[in-house]
């Protein structure tokens, strides 16, 4: 990805903050196995700023959509704080194998660690950290379902976890779900839209990502037009 990909890439912008539309397949810190990741092209986002903007928060490396970034020191505390009260709220589509047989509701299953040695690989705990998700159904398909999500916790793989312990696990999940390892379909799962009251005495600002190109067929299999 080159600057000019990753300007294109801004859905929002701002004094404070930029809200990015992330592609599925692009980590957003580096990793212990290395490669190509967001922070390497944090630099072309700068827009005449002494520095280059952070992420405010994390998206797995396989979803997509609405991924905000402070531009200066002051803007990150600011988010963080919205964060940490869960001010911030954010919205997920993701396409399930199966589906609920209810049209909404909510998950409410603690998360922990599977195993020590993998931080990121999580589990329902009664022991783990309270974790919270509201769902409901957008459209269905033959065996398939449109979840909207909204994780009121913010869990490492939250979604994931919470669905497919459910019976519904995501479309292309390999960790979590029934994919294969490599070749499956890709993760269906997409941050779709943020809504950040970032001024105190303004409006809060909301941001949508469209549906990426992997998940439009699904997503119209359900009844819902991806471009829309």
């Amino acid at each position: 990805m080159n600057a000019e990909e990753i300007v294109s890439k801004v859905l929002y912008r701002d004094a404070l903050m930029l809200v990015i539309d992330k592609p599925a397949g692009l980590p957003v810190h580096p990793g212990p196995k290395g490669g190509e990741t967001l922070t390497h092209h944090l630099d072309g986002l700068r827009f005449g700023l002494p520095r280059r903007p952070e992420a405010a928060h994390r998206l797995d490396k396989e979803t997509s959509g609405c991924l905000i970034l402070g531009r200066h020191a002051k803007a990150i505390a600011r988010l963080n704080e919205l964060f940490k009260r869960n001010e911030i709220d954010k919205v997920y589509w993701a396409v399930v194998e199966g589906g609920p047989e209810s049209g909404e509701g909510e998950i409410d299953l603690a998360l922990a660690p599977k195993s020590p040695d993998r931080g990121w690989w999580m589990k329902a705990d009664p022991k783990g950290q309270p974790s919270l998700t509201k769902w409901r159904v957008l459209g269905r398909s033959e065996g398939l379902a449109l979840l909207e999500l909204r994780p009121i916790t913010g869990r490492t793989h939250q979604l994931r976890v919470h669905c497919a312990a459910s019976g519904f696990p995501i479309l292309g999940d390999p960790i979590y779900g029934t994919a294969p390892r490599f070749g499956g379909p890709g993760l269906h799962l997409h941050a779709r839209s943020v809504t950040v009251p970032l001024y105190p005495k303004k409006a809060p600002i909301t941001v949508q990502a469209p549906v990426p190109e992997h998940m439009r067929e699904q997503v119209q299999a359900c009844g819902i037009d991806p471009l829309g």
